[in-house]
């Protein structure tokens, strides 16, 4: 069966799903496998469920009509994919980067659903898998389409591009993530860049930070929409930023006060006033938009437990999310500061060098007290008074039970997803 005929099922379907136990009645299935298991085995418990097709890639599993065999399920999936995008024919806005894409996505869809009817990916299915099942979101009704590409080595950026064919793209920054994939900063720009090279190849146009060289050297070829602070060459010339906590700032037409915490959010924000202006969305509408928009899923969430405000940042960290955090913590009037930060995973070779940065940017401060959480902290432990370094979280925790906060302290929480963070909550 070739991948129109699969798209003809396809249209029938309600929803497609990857996951057995999210299928829902006349729905289409993939069984795509995975390192510990074959979903090809879920065939027979997915048209149980009601599943209208099941594309499996084991003769083994073949059922009757209803099962699909193909050569290999995950291509499959991705071809469909490029097909329905083609088949649609609606604007893609692309964004990929180091820091702050899914709260950029978010902002962005927010901003254009103002006049369009949006469908943006859903929390963070930004890889191989998860931008073709947001393309398949995608159905007649979509007006714009808002695609989130993440990326842990080179020429994955390309490979999604290919499948998206974004007509727009923004790249939020270049910062160190994923350094064990890429093979070191050099190596985020190159593939970060990919989306430009997409974008130059195919005619183009690329969102733009003119406050950021190396955006403003890599889109040198590409049409451009701009922003840039007090910069009279940007389209969208922002007049000043403000951060105590939240957010605030000041556009040529407009101002905006959002419920997002910290200066590294600004570009976030900016980059949303820029699109929904490039898409004519009216300057109140998208004010409205990014005053009403709340961050959720431990992502710079401002929460308040007892005597205590906190700023929960536990979903994702790396060195330059990491720095920009504690320099805006660092500059918070708030009296009885503390800092909560966990290991930075995803760095390879240079994990012991940044971890040490981080440190010694810390110990000359004497504005907060600082717990450093993890292994690779704890291999860079210094004697500082203000200063606590413990190994795991249970040791932590421990800790926590005989050590109480100052009460109406401020709390930064903040380190990759894999040292879960937000269970300091609970000690509060």
């Amino acid at each position: 069966m070739n991948i129109k005929e699969i798209h003809n099922l396809f249209l029938k379907c309600k929803s497609l799903s990857i996951d057995t136990r999210k299928i829902e009645k006349d729905s289409m299935f993939f069984a795509i496998k995975g390192e510990n298991f074959d979903a090809n085995t879920f065939a027979k418990e997915a048209l149980e469920r009601e599943a209208l097709f099941v594309i499996i890639d084991n003769p083994s599993y073949v059922i009757d009509e209803r099962t699909i065999l193909v050569e290999n399920s995950l291509e499959t999936l991705q071809e469909l994919a490029k097909f329905h995008r083609q088949y649609l024919k609606i604007p893609i806005v692309a964004l990929t980067g180091s820091n702050g894409k899914t709260t950029t996505k978010e902002l962005i869809n927010v901003v254009l659903a103002q006049k369009y009817r949006t469908k943006a990916t859903v929390g963070n299915l930004n890889n191989h898998i998860g931008v073709p099942l947001t393309l398949l979101s995608f159905t007649s009704e979509t007006e714009i389409g808002i695609v989130e590409m993440g990326a842990n080595h080179k020429k994955e950026i390309e490979f999604l591009c290919s499948i998206a064919r974004p007509d727009y793209g923004y790249i939020t920054n270049f910062g160190k993530a994923h350094l064990e994939g890429f093979g070191g900063v050099e190596g985020v720009i190159e593939g970060k860049s990919e989306m430009y090279k997409y974008l130059f190849e195919n005619d183009k146009l690329a969102f733009v930070n003119l406050d950021d060289p190396i955006q403003v050297e890599k889109s040198k070829k590409i049409k451009l929409f701009t922003f840039g602070q007090q910069n009279n060459l940007a389209d969208i010339n922002v007049q000043e930023i403000q951060a105590n906590p939240f957010v605030e700032i000041n556009y040529e037409d407009f101002f905006v006060k959002s419920n997002l915490i910290g200066l590294y959010n600004a570009n976030n924000i900016n980059a949303a006033v820029a699109i929904g202006n490039y898409f004519k969305v009216e300057d109140r509408d998208i004010k409205i938009a990014i005053e009403n928009y709340t961050p959720t899923n431990n992502r710079s969430q401002l929460l308040k437990k007892e005597s205590f405000e906190i700023i929960l940042d536990a979903y994702n960290a790396n060195p330059s999310s990491m720095a920009v955090a504690i320099t805006n913590f660092l500059q918070l009037d708030n009296q009885n500061k503390v800092m909560i930060l966990g290991d930075m995973f995803e760095l390879g070779n240079e994990s012991q060098q940044e971890h040490k940065v981080i440190v010694d940017s810390l110990k000359d401060q004497d504005k907060s007290v600082c717990y450093l959480i993890g292994k690779s902290f704890y291999e860079n432990r210094i004697s500082k008074e203000n200063i606590h370094f413990f190994e795991t979280f249970e040791d932590f925790s421990e800790y926590l039970r005989d050590n109480k906060f100052k009460v109406k302290s401020t709390l930064l929480i903040k380190g990759s997803r894999g040292m879960a963070l937000e269970r300091t909550l609970d000690f509060l």
